[in-house]
This record gives C-alpha cells, structure tokens and sequence, in this order.
C-alpha cells in the first residue's frame, strides 16, 4: 500500500462539494422542503432542552475528529484516482456497505443492546422517543466513535484486503452511510410516490426509538434484519 495524499485530498473535496450540492437540489423540491422547516422547528425545541446542546456538540466534535484521521491519514492507503471498470464502482460501493452494516448490526445488537456500560452509552440517543433531524448528533461521543470506527475499518480493511477502491466508489459509500443515518432521524410524513420509501425508512427507524426493546438494529437497509428476525 502506498499514501496517495493527492487521492486523499480528492475524496474530501468531493464529499464536501457533493453534500453542499446535494442539499442545495434536494431542498428545491416543495416537499422536502416543508419537511426540513417542520424538523428545524422540532430541533429548535429540544435543542432549548439543557442536556442536547452539550452531548450534540461532543458527538459532532468526536466525528470531525475521527473524519479527519479517515480522510487525511487512513483512506489515502486504500484509494486510488485510476479508471477501474465501470461494474466495479457499484460493486465496491455495495461490498463496502454491506460488510459495514452487518458489523453495525452486530454491534448495535449485541453491544449497544446488550452489554450494561454500552446500554447506558446507547440510552443517550434513545431519549429521542420521536426522533428528529437534530437527533442524528444526540449520541454519546463513544457510540459516535463506534459507528463511525466501523465504517473505516470496512472501507480501509476492504481496501487492503482486496486492494485499493476507486476515490468515487469510496465517496459515494460515505456519503450514503452519513445520510442514511441522517434521514433515519428525520421526521418524514410524506406517505405517497416518489416519497414512499423514504417514508418507510424514516418509520422503520422511528419504531427503534419507542424504547430499548425494539429491533430494527442495522442502519443502512433492513436486510439483516429480516435474516436475524429482528424486524420490527
């Protein structure tokens, strides 16, 4: 493996440009608009709520953080700015998602679930019974650390295991884990086409935060959580 530090400088500009584009388009359409009014008027209520602001500011501080050593110091070990062919790119993307969830699914089962320190971490974020947009941060700095460890270690043990993944393939994996989770959050009641599945996954994970007993435990598709019968 060799550091690419130019890769590297490539995939953070391209995270960063697309994730202002995306929201500059996205926020065009009239519905998803009125949703983002309705979840910033829910944010502002609880972030007026003592306990938000501070566990929302350590969980944001520890992801730059952790985002960083992935960008700048791990990620350009296991990217690379050479063509690869074009059924490759979606394949690397899917590999890398799949591997990271059903880790997450592990972790946010067994651990977060189940084991009394890491319970009390995870109960944290289950104080959102009904979880907006802003709900996305009130995570405890070491579960955010968690989740966002597992992603590196899917891309970049990928990466070295197989060989290095394309800078796109690697961008677009990341920016789907990050805005999955943040639609997750999302109060969405927009039931009708083309919405209806962003719908489904806001409810799905909406069900997870009525309290500590329910399913629903991985984050980027319910597939393992129909294998493990653990859908809710």
């Amino acid at each position: 493996m060799t550091y690419d530090w130019f890769a590297g400088l490539v995939l953070l500009a391209a995270v960063f440009l697309t994730t202002r584009l995306g929201y500059f388009l996205a926020f065009k359409v009239p519905a998803l608009q009125r949703m983002r009014v309705i979840n910033r008027e829910q944010d502002a209520l609880k972030m007026a709520k003592g306990h938000y602001p501070p566990v929302v500011k350590s969980s944001i501080r520890v992801g730059l953080v952790t985002n960083l050593v992935f960008f700048l110091a791990l990620a350009p070990f296991v990217i690379t700015l050479e063509a690869r062919p074009a059924w490759r790119y979606l394949i690397d993307v899917v590999l890398i998602l799949l591997v990271f969830d059903f880790f997450y699914y592990l972790a946010h089962r067994f651990l977060l679930h189940g084991v009394g320190y890491f319970v009390r971490v995870h109960a944290v974020h289950h104080q959102a019974h009904e979880p907006t947009h802003i709900d996305a941060y009130l995570v405890h700095p070491l579960e955010t650390f968690i989740g966002q460890a597992l992603f590196i270690a899917s891309a970049t043990g990928l990466g070295a295991l197989a060989g290095p993944f394309h800078v796109g393939s690697v961008a677009l994996a990341y920016l789907l884990y990050v805005n999955i989770n943040l639609v997750n959050h999302t109060a969405v009641d927009l039931p009708y086409f083309p919405f209806k599945t962003l719908n489904y996954i806001t409810t799905k994970h909406a069900i997870h935060h009525i309290d500590m007993s329910k399913g629903n435990y991985a984050t980027i598709t319910m597939m393992y959580d129909y294998a493990f019968g653990t859908l809710d």
